[in-house]
């Protein structure tokens, strides 16, 4: 019978790895997810202010486009910010249950 989930397989003498290795509990899978929704969460910030930024210069002083460009530029710092403290939040947890390396 073949493992479909299996985290190590052996091909050809040469030994491949699952992207599941080394999760043991629940902190593990958390971690995980955290490392690839913070930069990813990052990215699509910076790119909700370039927008705004973007809607402003185009908004040719007319003052409904240039108060909602700003709403979007207010919106991306303020993402930006919560996700900074989201990131010390979470680090400051693990380093409280013992499950990263530290705060940051």
């Amino acid at each position: 019978m073949k493992k479909y989930l299996t985290q190590q397989m052996n091909v050809g003498g040469q030994s491949i790895q699952g992207p599941l290795q080394g999760i043991n509990n629940i902190g593990d899978i958390v971690n995980k997810v955290v490392t690839f929704m913070i930069p990813l969460a990052g990215i699509i910030l910076f790119f909700v202010i370039i927008w705004g930024g973007y809607d402003f210069l185009m908004s040719q002083g007319q003052p409904e486009k240039m108060k909602s460009a700003q709403a979007k530029i207010t919106t991306g710092l303020v993402g930006f910010i919560l996700l900074i403290v989201s990131y010390i939040v979470v680090k400051l947890i693990a380093r409280i249950f013992g499950v990263g390396e530290g705060i940051l």
